[in-house]
């Protein structure tokens, strides 16, 4: 079980932690528009060079379809691309969704994620979309987005911005992700943290 005693404010990273993620079909569906030396743009998990700047909306959405358009010869359409960046998501687990709405009980809950504009507008739409009665703002108090903010984890500025503006302190505050790095700047600042495996990991119930 994970310790909540003392805790107060609970922080999610969205990628990894709440939805599952597939990296190849997205890499293929890249390739099938023709997309050149994708492989040399994405790092780890998509967080270097062009996709990096569209996470820390350094660009926006438009001029990162047109740099995607200059990777191939072939005429793709805005749904096109949108659609092979959108294959690197596949969905939250019913049991996750559960977990959230339980802890707003008790708790506040809050979303801490690099992420960019065409990801999370897919995500309300496919997995915050009212179907079964809640809406994105009844899982999470804040949502705090790399893209929006203009910085991403694991710098620490992200961290003291989101204290800062919730109101938090570290020490009341757990904070999951699946990046190492993410979870040493947490803890440098005073977090209670958990480390997810995503790989083998099921932390819903541990937090009950």
């Amino acid at each position: 079980m994970i310790d909540l005693t003392g805790i107060k404010n609970i922080f999610f990273d969205l990628g990894g932690v709440l939805i599952n993620l597939d990296k190849e079909c997205c890499l293929n569906e890249f390739q099938q528009l023709g997309v050149q030396k994708i492989d040399e743009q994405i790092g780890h998990s998509f967080k270097s060079g062009l996709f990096l700047h569209l996470e820390e909306g350094i660009i926006t959405s438009e001029e990162f379809r047109n740099e995607i358009r200059k990777m191939t010869d072939k005429p793709v359409t805005d749904n096109e691309i949108d659609h092979a960046w959108n294959c690197f998501l596949l969905d939250i687990p019913p049991a996750k969704l559960e977990l959230l709405l339980k802890l707003r009980k008790n708790y506040r809950v809050f979303m801490l994620s690099n992420t960019n504009q065409i990801h999370f507008e897919h995500i309300k739409l496919h997995d915050f979309n009212g179907k079964t009665g809640y809406s994105i703002d009844d899982y999470f108090e804040k949502c705090y987005l790399s893209y929006e903010l203009h910085l991403s984890k694991p710098d620490k500025a992200i961290f003291e911005a989101v204290l800062a503006d919730s109101d938090a302190l570290p020490q009341e505050s757990l904070f999951l992700d699946d990046n190492q790095q993410n979870i040493e700047t947490a803890q440098s600042l005073g977090f209670r943290t958990y480390l997810v495996d995503v790989d083998v990991d099921e932390f819903s119930d541990k937090l009950f």
